[in-house]
């Protein structure tokens, strides 16, 4: 596995981190081990390539002026040489520094089911060009709709599942966490990356999707978890 804080470790010798924000999100990074660790044994799958990003990332949308939204974590899909398509998972810094355990699992596992969901749709080989949406408000609400259930995934760790149920029942939401971004991050002018709503949008040429190579087992656990029936989703109007 590549070196996770590489990221950090460059803006850290470049003056951008402060050694002593360095230093408190490695003393924090047991957390995301064992998060992983977590997800892997509850899921029986290994969790994709991840890295820590070393700014906060918000979002802007045109029609909700002055407002953002916050990206603790995103799922990447990647196209590299000769088209090949590579996921991965992007932590940002801001989440280690400041995230309560639970909060940190949650956002791992969620992001796990995207990359799982992903997956199931290259599986199918479903052209993957989700409507844009128009405002931060549409986002929070549209995270979920293509997911498989986190009961289904992890069901062998109902403590993991609660943490999930809790943080992303209406969309992601923590404002300890959000607070503390803004005011221990942002305000103290440390990198924060401005991306439009629209950046967050998965768009995969069906060329790169017919070239990434899923393992036999993966395949199999895939297909397992297809196969059980879900839950009625809640509204959330």
């Amino acid at each position: 596995m590549p070196n996770a804080l590489l990221k950090l470790e460059e803006s850290k010798d470049k003056g951008l981190i402060p050694d002593h924000v360095y230093k408190l999100i490695v003393s924090r990074f047991h957390l995301v081990k064992e998060g992983i660790s977590r997800i892997e044994k509850a899921s029986g799958l290994n969790y994709p390539y991840y890295y820590v990003e070393p700014n906060l990332v918000v979002s802007t949308s045109i029609v909700e002026f002055a407002q953002f939204g916050i990206f603790f974590a995103r799922t990447i899909p990647v196209i590299g040489q000769e088209n090949q398509l590579n996921i991965l998972i992007q932590l940002t810094a801001p989440l280690i520094a400041y995230g309560l355990l639970g909060t940190i699992h949650a956002i791992l596992a969620h992001e796990f089911m995207h990359y799982v969901s992903l997956l199931s749709r290259v599986l199918k080989m479903n052209i993957i060009s989700d409507e844009i949406p128009d405002s931060l408000y549409e986002e929070k609400y549209r995270d979920f709709d293509h997911l498989l259930e986190a009961k289904i995934i992890f069901k062998r760790d109902s403590t993991l599942i609660n943490h999930i149920e809790k943080k992303f029942s209406e969309g992601f939401r923590d404002p300890r966490l959000e607070r503390k971004a803004i005011e221990d991050w942002m305000n103290k002018g440390l990198p924060t990356t401005v991306l439009p709503i629209d950046a967050n949008i998965i768009r995969i040429p069906i060329e790169a999707m017919a070239k990434l190579r899923i393992d036999d087992i993966i395949r199999e656990k895939i297909n397992q978890f297809e196969n059980i029936k879900p839950r009625s989703k809640k509204s959330h109007v």
